[in-house]
């Protein structure tokens, strides 16, 4: 550990007295996972009203945390021989259909069994180095529990050409998802700012001072009485936006365990978001390419169940 240390403050909510402290900080403190959080509490970087505490503790509304995270030397990133359900690839991109609960680059906490982890065996030493060494050919991201298209450069010049194409909004990103509810219109757009939530840093939100403008297109793909499936088309990237946007309306995504509400009716692991189509302009040919990812088979279930029961 180098000696940078990053202090926050974060006050208890009344709605999340009695919670164990370990529980209530891995949701709140984004890229933190709760072992990490754990380890921590056991070294003694996080106080509770100015005395360390153990990981069971059990909050109280009101109470003051102090956490310290130490800024970790840059660890080295390994290859490892893990799958990848591949799309597309050349010599200047690859696209892969990325599994749910797989994270897409390295943070504190994940330092292994990322997409970045298997890219950088199945690509050898040919990925663009533009985004460093914990982001090797990495142009965008999709979160954790989000399935479908990613697409990855093997090369700076194929990096920066798509980099400027998702810029300015000319890359298609269309995911699909199942929303809580059913939605009055059958097309509509979402246009509001996303930016970090006041209070929760786990969180993005439209209320932020700081929000970034966002645009999310929604189509209605089939309807289920209690539930709707849809399509959403970015016109801009935000982190979480889909999921931020559709909960600003009234219909967080099905699964979703930080937007939506907190017991879901099916088992899921996480919100029912996929990227399906992305569309590109080669940065060689300057063919315009669109890349199909098949939902995933839990998905794909879910909606089966769903049109028995209508």
């Amino acid at each position: 550990m180098s000696e940078h240390i990053t202090e926050q403050n974060i006050y208890i909510p009344e709605k999340y007295d009695g919670e164990r402290i370990d529980r209530f900080l891995s949701r709140d403190l984004e890229g933190l996972s709760r072992s990490y959080i754990q380890k921590l509490l056991k070294d003694g970087n996080i106080e509770v009203n100015g005395r360390t505490v153990k990981a069971n503790y059990k909050v109280n509304a009101g109470d003051e945390i102090l956490v310290r995270v130490p800024e970790p030397e840059i660890p080295e990133i390994l290859p490892e021989d893990i799958p990848l359900d591949i799309l597309y690839e050349d010599d200047d991109i690859l696209v892969v259909n990325k599994p749910k609960g797989m994270v897409v680059h390295p943070a504190p906490g994940h330092y292994e069994h990322t997409l970045v982890n298997a890219v950088m065996y199945h690509c050898r030493d040919c990925l663009s180095g533009i985004n460093g060494v914990m982001r090797p050919g990495i142009v965008h991201r999709i979160d954790m529990d989000t399935t479908g298209s990613l697409l990855v450069c093997k090369n700076d010049r194929a990096h920066q050409i798509l980099a400027e194409e998702l810029k300015e909004h000319s890359i298609t990103r269309m995911y699909h998802a199942i929303i809580y509810g059913n939605l009055k219109e059958d097309t509509g757009t979402v246009n509001a700012p996303v930016g970090r939530h006041p209070t929760n840093r786990r969180k993005m939100s439209t209320r932020s001072a700081n929000g970034r403008p966002a645009v999310t297109h929604y189509r209605v793909l089939e309807r289920f009485g209690d539930y709707t499936y849809i399509e959403c088309e970015l016109e801009t990237g935000r982190t979480h936006q889909i999921r931020v946007h559709m909960a600003s309306i009234g219909h967080p995504i099905l699964g979703d365990e930080i937007y939506g509400p907190s017991k879901c009716p099916y088992k899921l692991q996480g919100q029912t978001l996929h990227a399906k189509i992305l569309g590109i302009r080669h940065p060689s040919t300057g063919e315009y390419m669109v890349f199909d990812a098949p939902l995933p088979g839990y998905f794909q279930e879910l909606l089966d169940l769903l049109r028995r029961k209508i």
